[in-house]
């Protein structure tokens, strides 16, 4: 496989891995409960370890830090073999307070054969860590008492105000009889000589701020407390103050600099009795000073990455991912120009395979059905065999006759009226058709359901897909289950980005539709092509025909007005209402509008007829047979028009092509077929200025004479078998462009 090709596949490869280690990292933090409580479990067993003993040993570790190469596998090892009863963290167990950590944690102090407490320190509060060891161990301060000792933890971060604290403590120091106590705060209470320690020397934050530790150690040394421990600086350090000893030990695992004043170490406390022994123990890890330190690097780094290994893939896979996408950024030439090297003529003229995939269909009545049928006839007339893959209906003729298209039975009805069928895609029977068909070329003509399915064919067959830009969807958010904003602003223009980039190429009517889609984000080569009307049939009238409807519609003496459009909401037709309204009032015109098309919204639209009292001016004629309908517009003086959801406007092309001026609002797909004051009037979405352009036409025979002349002129350019044709150089092309790749 080329280079070029293995890049892709490297790069969603890393994808994916980030992806699933986030998922993971999800899961670890918010799904998996492996412990939880656990101080209550390992306070009761040194209860009980202590509750007949005056002698015990206890050990003191400070900054593990999720270390593997000294605590895990130095100290513990030690720690069991020497018998120690129990071991205390003194604060920064953890590298930081993320769940991974502390999951890496709990599975290095499951090797202990010990019980084990920790203090409260800043690594354990970082990262939103001080709700996680809440959860997996306790309160962040507490005491209890095991035999004759007792012991105390605080929460030196401030996360617990100091203030409470010091009144809790002294509670507890008063009210403690036992003859030895030991307290554990990861900050030290007193100042440390840390010198050229890791850059400290200007840095106070690694002890308590002077307030809370005068407070702190005046209840303390008054109460006699035996010895604190504390953490946070990587050396050993006794200090001894009003009769407490202060210890300091940081030394279990973090980065130490393996000379005379920081090196790893723990610290060994014996009771026996009232006696107590607190000795430094010293971890030698190397003989000469240099392979000291660089044994403790070397352990530091593999502990860093053997705890957190997860967040290393993570960061290397992301930064792979990075540079392949600069990669392509900087190396791979773009090409904001077509390829004319490709010639869809290379491959002659022979006729083609298409499978065609729609959402809906004859029967079924609308824009894009008509389209599919006119374009299909079209390219059987050149030669060409074409596969429709599309829903059936109930009202369909019978199957067996339609020997060029494959129905699917439906899966359940859709719309509030439930005038879309949801096809079953998942039929074995459309891959046995098509795969037998076995098209050259895949044509969609919805993003979306069987458009959807004709797409991800076309990948399996190895074939092209040519995608038909037909419907702006954000026109249609209300027959969606979801909120119309999140639908109309977001996710309409997403779905047909993603869709079209993932075809070959991308037909649109208009240019209008063309600049949409690159807005958008498409990148595929996009190609304009009107949609083809039947010409000859609109331009030719039946006198007798239109008698028999004048007759029905009682259409005499009337300056009769015609419409085209589905009966549905994003079809505007109330402004139309309105404009009509304003019509009857302004001018001395006695019009009548016939307007076909059924759809959902007919019985409401019906009773606004009724509340403008239009009902002598306006007749919801239904829906029309397709070889009627240029009858009807030959009845009409002009044609109007109020929607802005179209991609062209069929209904318009048609209209013009039985020689009727137009009257519609500027919109996309329309602004490209309607030339303002030579076929007709394009007005701003106001229903005034709507009704004045439909006045000013109606008002001078002379204007309306010249805009019919010019209305036929602009449809005869757009006759089916010059659609059919182009629409067959662009399948060329692309099947064409998809050899070149290959080779």
């Amino acid at each position: 496989m080329p280079r070029q090709r293995l890049i892709p596949w490297f790069f969603y490869l890393n994808l994916a891995l980030i992806a699933a280690l986030l998922g993971y990292k999800a899961y670890l933090n918010f799904f998996e409960q492996d412990f939880a409580g656990d101080h209550a479990v390992q306070v009761t067993a040194i209860e009980t370890l202590l509750a007949e003993r005056e002698t015990y040993r206890f050990a003191v570790v400070g900054n593990i830090n999720n270390s593997v190469g000294i605590f895990e596998r130095k100290i513990i090892p030690r720690l069991n073999r020497e018998g120690y009863d129990f071991i205390v963290s003194a604060g920064n167990a953890v590298a930081s307070g993320g769940e991974d950590k502390y999951r890496a944690l709990f599975g290095t102090l499951s090797h202990l054969e010990m019980p084990y407490l920790l203090t409260f320190g800043p690594h354990e509060e970082s990262r939103l860590g001080g709700f996680r060891f809440y959860d997996h161990f306790g309160p962040y301060h507490f005491s209890f008492v095991a035999g004759k000792s007792r012991f105390t933890f605080l929460d030196s971060t401030g996360t617990t105000d100091f203030s409470w604290q010091a009144r809790w403590l002294k509670e507890v120091l008063a009210t403690g009889r036992e003859p030895n106590h030991f307290l554990f705060s990861a900050h030290p209470l007193y100042p440390v000589n840390h010198a050229g320690l890791f850059g400290l020397d200007s840095n106070d934050d690694y002890h308590l701020e002077h307030t809370a530790r005068q407070m702190l150690t005046r209840y303390i040394e008054q109460a006699g407390v035996d010895a604190v421990f504390s953490s946070q600086v990587p050396l050993f350090d006794r200090q001894r103050h009003g009769g407490t000893d202060y210890i300091v030990t940081g030394g279990a695992g973090g980065l130490v600099l393996n000379d005379d004043e920081s090196y790893h170490h723990f610290v060994s406390v014996s009771v026996d009795g009232d006696e107590i022994q607190i000795s430094e123990q010293r971890l030698d890890i190397g003989q000469h000073p240099i392979w000291s330190t660089l044994e403790s690097l070397w352990f530091f780094i593999y502990s860093l990455f053997y705890v957190s290994y997860l967040n290393f893939i993570l960061i290397i896979a992301t930064f792979i991912a990075f540079g392949l996408w600069l990669h392509k950024r900087i190396f791979t030439e773009p090409h904001y120009y077509p390829d004319f090297d490709i010639d869809p003529d290379a491959g002659g003229n022979a006729p083609l395979k298409v499978a065609m995939f729609t959402n809906n269909y004859l029967p079924f009545i609308g824009g894009v059905p008509i389209s599919i049928a006119r374009l299909t006839r079209g390219l059987t007339a050149l030669g060409s065999r074409v596969l429709v893959v599309a829903p059936r209906y109930p009202q369909q003729t019978d199957e067996a006759e339609e020997t060029d298209v494959l129905r699917l039975a439906p899966l359940l009805p859709l719309g509030r009226h439930k005038e879309f069928r949801l096809a079953n895609i998942f039929s074995w029977r459309l891959l046995k058709r098509v795969r037998g068909f076995a098209p050259q070329v895949i044509h969609v003509h919805h993003p979306f359901w069987i458009g959807r399915a004709g797409q991800l064919l076309g990948r399996l067959l190895r074939v092209p897909v040519v995608y038909t830009y037909h419907t702006r969807l954000e026109h249609y958010a209300h027959y969606v289950p979801l909120p119309g904003p999140l639908f109309r602003n977001l996710i309409s223009h997403a779905l047909v980005k993603r869709f079209a980039n993932g075809c070959d190429a991308v037909i649109v009517p208009t240019s209008s539709a063309e600049e949409y889609l690159r807005i958008i984000g498409v990148k595929q080569p996009i190609f304009i092509q009107p949609t083809g009307i039947e010409y000859a049939r609109f331009a030719a009238a039946d006198s007798a025909a239109l008698d028999t409807l004048r007759k029905r519609y009682r259409l005499e003496g009337k300056r009769v007005l015609v419409s085209i459009s589905r009966l549905s909401k994003e079809k505007n037709i109330d402004f139309m209402l309105d404009g009509l309204a304003l019509l009857r009032d302004n001018t001395p015109h006695d019009f009548h509008l016939l307007l076909l098309g059924e759809g959902h919204d007919r019985d409401r639209l019906q009773a606004r007829i009724e509340a403008l009292d239009l009902g002598e001016h306006v007749t919801l004629v239904g829906a029309v047979p397709p070889n009627e309908v240029a009858c009807y517009c030959h009845l009409a003086e002009l044609f109007v028009f109020a929607s802005r959801s179209e991609t062209q406007g069929m209904v318009v092309l048609e209209a013009m092509a039985a020689g009727l001026p137009v009257v519609v609002i500027r919109s996309s797909g329309i602004e490209d077929i309607v030339r303002h004051g030579l076929n007709g009037y394009k007005t701003a979405p106001e229903p005034q200025a709507w009704s004045q352009r439909i006045d000013t036409i109606l008002s001078d025979d002379a204007l309306k004479t010249r805009m019919s002349e010019h209305a036929s002129l602009s449809a005869a350019e757009h006759s089916i078998e010059k659609f059919a044709t182009s629409v067959l150089r662009v399948y060329r092309y692309v099947i064409e462009a998809r050899q070149k790749r290959r080779r």
